[in-house]
């Protein structure tokens, strides 16, 4: 930690001075290290502009600080489970734009990373740029084909200032995590992480392509989302070349009302392309906001900026559904269940105190017309009430929460009596059916089936060292220790799948052997039928309990 803070002083110096300079000592003396210079902070802040929120003072402090930490910023506006309202609001207005570079210059990193004239490329290339954000800027060009593209071209010295910045935001989340009372459950570095994680995917434009890539694929010949395809050929890690598309901004409704446009069905579009993203795929565009979407003339939507994609695991999509609709139904209990099942709150946690106070916060809420109900400020809501029975922060989760926001918020705006609640719900339902009706099992065994058999040689040699140390308590802890007791509870789940799963097979086995014989040596092919019910009955519960989650 040290050193990180002694290699960046100076720059921590400045810091320190812009904070002070906006009269934000208590963002500065928060931390342990500066508690002690507390009354020379307020000393120096004595000439600041006080007038001024102190959200809005932030917002400023980071305009000023530059790029990274304004990204950073955007980051934190979307957790409001952590940060107070008025924070949030403040840097939900943080702009990442940033005066574009020269043409001239966009032009020598391309030809750089071609390593050719970029007229081996375009025909026509626009040197003044479109768009300018930290990161990256975006041209227009032609192909010699005729096609019509964006060149989107990385900063220069942006990732020298990125390293330097990240290494400082890491040394505050140490310090953050060791001395602060809510350091460690917070997870500070785990966020800088994320977002150090977060900002270098942006900087790299061959996984920005390849994200575009993995959505359009999933949205294939799709009437409700259009997304442009990559140009691989010009692609690199510097330059992203994609195929230019046309259409009205979200954010200006007049022409979208002009055009045509059924706003109703337009916002609820939206919601079901977020929920078939994030459920039935586990891969949903997270950057959302007005400027990255637009609206052709027919209605469909045409996403841009693939710098930021969320993921959603098998079993976050299947609690997170479980979550969702027990809220549906106002089934509190199902709620406090999910979570402890899903491992967001200490496996002790009180189901009964949990769902007590998710009804205290949900009621007041259902009483609403369903209209003026928020989906997303629930969510935020679950989140805060979680973090009070030390639900530690869900990094998979954040994106989501952000991208929920941001599309109801878009919905309503293009539509305001947007119920998300009508939409989502037969979604959800729908995907649940899928997971866990006959369809569902049936694709189950069909993938598990062909693993299992090459199983089938080690089986018995893996259950009989099971076996013979469960009969000599060698498997046996003593520790009070939830986690490892847990660890042990699954272990001897798994335990008796497999051998379910390994007397299926056993039973099936005999039984195709009892067949061709059963005449031979007067066996009534009952048996073997029986055998064959009891082996195929004991596999699928063997395949099944192996693929559900804990």
């Amino acid at each position: 930690m040290m050193p990180r803070l002694s290699k960046n002083l100076f720059h921590l110096l400045r810091i320190t001075r812009i904070l002070t300079r906006y009269g934000l000592h208590e963002f500065i003396s928060a931390i342990h290290l500066f508690r002690s210079f507390a009354l020379l902070f307020r000393l120096l802040t004595v000439r600041c502009d006080r007038k001024l929120p102190r959200g809005e003072r932030l917002r400023l402090a980071l305009e000023e600080l530059g790029p990274v930490f304004v990204k950073f910023g955007q980051m934190l506006s979307t957790r409001p489970d952590l940060l107070p309202e008025d924070l949030v609001r403040s840097l939900t207005r943080l702009q990442d734009s940033v005066p574009p570079f020269p043409g001239d210059r966009a032009i020598r990193i391309i030809e750089k990373a071609y390593g050719n004239s970029i007229h081996d490329h375009f025909t026509t290339f626009q040197k003044e740029s479109t768009a300018s954000a930290s990161v990256a800027q975006v041209h227009y060009a032609e192909l010699h084909d005729g096609t019509e593209v964006v060149v989107k071209v990385v900063r220069p010295d942006t990732k020298k200032l990125i390293e330097r910045d990240i290494a400082l935001l890491y040394a505050l989340a140490e310090l953050v995590e060791r001395h602060l009372p809510e350091g460690r459950r917070l997870r500070p570095v785990e966020i800088v992480s994320d977002y150090d994680r977060t900002i270098h995917d942006e900087l790299d434009m061959m996984r920005e392509a390849a994200n575009a890539s993995q959505l359009k694929a999933n949205f294939h010949n799709s009437d409700k989302i259009y997304v442009p395809g990559v140009m691989w050929n010009h692609t690199n890690h510097s330059v992203l070349v994609m195929e230019r598309i046309h259409g009205i901004p979200i954010r200006d409704v007049d022409r979208l009302k002009q055009a045509g446009i059924d706003m109703r069905e337009l916002a609820h579009a939206g919601v079901e392309i977020f929920f078939t993203q994030a459920f039935r795929d586990g891969f949903f565009h997270a950057d959302m906001h007005p400027g990255n979407i637009f609206v052709s003339e027919t209605g469909q939507y045409r996403a841009v900026d693939f710098g930021i994609m969320g993921t959603l695991g098998t079993a976050d999509k299947r609690y997170l559904a479980e979550n969702l609709l027990a809220f549906f139904n106002r089934d509190y209990h199902g709620v406090a269940e999910a979570h402890i099942r899903a491992g967001w709150v200490p496996p002790d946690t009180s189901a009964e105190q949990f769902e007590a106070a998710i009804r205290t916060v949900c009621e007041p809420i259902f009483s609403l017309p369903l209209s003026r109900i928020s989906f997303g400020k629930l969510l935020v809501d679950l989140f805060r009430i979680a973090r009070s029975f030390n639900m530690p922060v869900q990094p998979q989760l954040v994106l989501l929460q952000k991208t929920i926001l941001n599309i109801e918020g878009l919905g309503r705006q293009l539509y305001p009596d947007l119920n998300l609640w009508e939409t989502g719900k037969p979604l959800l339902e729908k995907w649940m059916h899928e997971q866990i009706g006959p369809r569902a099992a049936m694709h189950t065994i069909r993938r598990e089936l062909p693993n299992l058999f090459t199983l089938v040689p080690e089986l018995p040699s893996l259950t009989h060292q099971v076996m013979y140390r469960l009969k000599n308590n060698e498997l046996t802890l003593s520790t009070r220790d939830s986690e490892i007791a847990e660890l042990k509870r699954q272990f001897q789940a798994q335990h008796k799948r497999n051998s379910r799963t390994l007397w299926g097979i056993l039973m099936i086995t005999i039984s195709l052997v009892m067949f061709p014989v059963a005449d031979r040596v007067a066996i009534s092919p009952i048996w073997g039928d029986m055998l064959l019910v009891a082996g195929m009955g004991a596999l699928i519960m063997g395949i099944l309990t192996r693929s559900s989650p804990e």
